[in-house]
């Protein structure tokens, strides 16, 4: 549970880590709220007030203004992705993959797999860790208080002796670079800083016991941090797997070519510096500079999401060229929610989560200091806060029209959905073309599937996603945010143990 007042912390420990974490995150002592953050989200929030209100006095197109405002923002911010992106129809360059050849020293690279109950898809997950092209150099299961048959598992398939709460095992008899952390169950975030402090490599990888990763993907993250002394956060490209049931077909359809255009955004901010989301189900970071603000939040939904601020505000404030950027050749698979409450509640969190850490570090919105992101990203996210407020007023706008009588105001209404539609669908078909090429598979995705889903997504996937994020903000004004629970079904249905 959480709300969007000052937080009490939850771990009283005064390990460094603990400490440092309060030094570097504002949360402790809130910051005040400077004019321009002010005026940004006031501004938002008024906007959509005035649009509403106007719904009510004026006719024609005015009438559905909320729904102009909400087609106009996001056709800008495609166009955005869209010119930052097309350098991805060029051969690819140390600026669209990580071949680039590293010019220091070969950085050493492990790997942190958090796990709670997933014995189902563990075996997956570490074949594919154990048989990458570029050897980890360490691999440490973080079992978080799993009650699953994990511990018969580690111990009977990969050689592992259980060790005593809190402590990291020995090497395993059958694997030399394979570990088991086991901990009492305290939440991923805890589970991971304890990990953190006892995994010995230069560059850490975080992966969800439910991910499996691409054969090349470790040596991709390898030459990237090998290459780049200042990079000290990435993401591999991330494609989702849902269950072989009729509703996993479906959402598996509508998330694979959100997730398409999510990295390839992901990508465009990364040309500005200003990329702020790396999937927590496949990112690797310079352990150093992670420990040095303090490790992963325990008390925010989107822990991941959180320590990229966290990174950007202490190399802003220390005068650090650290970097953030997504990588084209580090690819893997991750189950994703197969039915619609489990979709529903991943994106609850997920909101919550955003809406947290926006409260947190509202004061660097539209401040200069921070470059690009301060200037443009925060301020977009801003935007982004209100975003499903504006799309379900839209929604409600039509039934409105529809059920008073108003049919001459459809015409307007209609005219700039179909509109936005057919931009839609260009972009969707040009974005397929440019993941392609980014990925290095000319065959991934399908061009006539994009293009349905272009069709019918603004009338059911995006009105799901609207909907999450709006029990998202209900989850945070009432204090009832919480983890949930989801069922790993996509995996274990579409690959077969070893």
């Amino acid at each position: 549970m959480f709300s969007l007042s000052p937080i009490v912390p939850s771990d009283v420990s005064t390990s460094p880590l603990s400490q440092a974490l309060r030094r570097n995150s504002p949360r402790y002592t809130l910051p005040s709220t400077p004019w321009r953050s002010r005026a940004i989200h006031g501004g938002v929030l008024l906007l959509w007030a005035l649009l509403l209100a106007a719904a009510f006095q004026q006719g024609g197109v005015a009438a559905w203004g909320v729904g102009i405002a909400y087609v106009c923002y996001d056709t800008a911010l495609l166009l955005f992705v869209g010119w930052h992106a097309r350098r991805l129809m060029r051969p690819p360059t140390a600026t669209t993959t990580s071949a680039n050849t590293p010019t220091g020293p070969r950085r050493s690279v492990g790997v942190i797999v958090a796990a709670h109950n997933e014995a189902a898809v563990l075996p997956l997950t570490l074949s594919a860790l154990l048989t990458q092209r570029d050897a980890l150099d360490q691999i440490v299961i973080a079992d978080d208080g799993s009650i699953d048959g994990t511990a018969a598992l580690l111990q009977g398939q990969y050689g592992l002796r259980q060790p005593e709460l809190g402590q990291l095992s020995e090497a395993s008899t059958l694997y030399p670079t394979l570990y088991w952390l086991r901990m009492p169950h305290g939440g991923k975030a805890r589970t991971m800083n304890t990990a953190l402090q006892r995994i010995h490599t230069e560059a850490v990888m975080t992966v969800d016991g439910d991910t499996l990763l691409d054969a090349q993907a470790v040596a991709a993250v390898r030459r990237a941090f090998s290459a780049e002394p200042e990079l000290v956060a990435a993401t591999g490209v991330i494609t989702p797997v849902c269950s072989k049931t009729a509703s996993g077909r479906v959402l598996q359809w509508f998330q694979t070519y959100e997730y398409i255009r999510n990295f390839l955004s992901r990508y465009a901010w990364s040309r500005l510096d200003s990329l702020l989301l790396i999937s927590g189900a496949f990112a690797c970071f310079r352990r150093d500079a992670v420990l040095a603000v303090g490790g992963f939040d325990a008390d925010c939904l989107v822990e991941d999401y959180e320590l990229i601020h966290r990174l950007h505000r202490h190399a802003a404030t220390q005068g650090l060229d650290w970097r953030v950027r997504v990588l084209g050749d580090a690819q893997a698979r991750t189950d994703a929610p197969s039915d619609v409450m489990a979709f529903l509640r991943q994106r609850r969190r997920w909101f919550g989560g955003f809406l947290q850490t926006q409260y947190w570090y509202r004061d660097m919105v539209g401040d200069a200091r921070y470059g690009w992101l301060g200037r443009l990203m925060l301020p977009v996210k801003a935007a982004d806060t209100l975003q499903p407020l504006y799309g379900l007023t839209a929604l409600f706008l039509l039934f409105g029209f529809v059920a008073s009588g108003h049919y001459h105001l459809l015409l307007p209404a209609a005219s700039a959905i179909g509109l936005k539609i057919l931009i839609d669908l260009a972009y969707h078909l040009w974005s397929v073309q440019l993941y392609r090429r980014w990925v290095g598979d000319t065959g991934r995705a399908s061009l006539f599937e994009a293009f349905c889903a272009a069709l019918a997504e603004p009338f059911t996937f995006q009105l799901l996603r609207h909907t999450g994020a709006a029990w998202g903000w209900w989850s945070v004004l009432t204090g009832r945010a919480s983890w949930g629970k989801q069922a790993r079904l996509g995996l274990a249905a579409h690959e077969q143990r070893p």
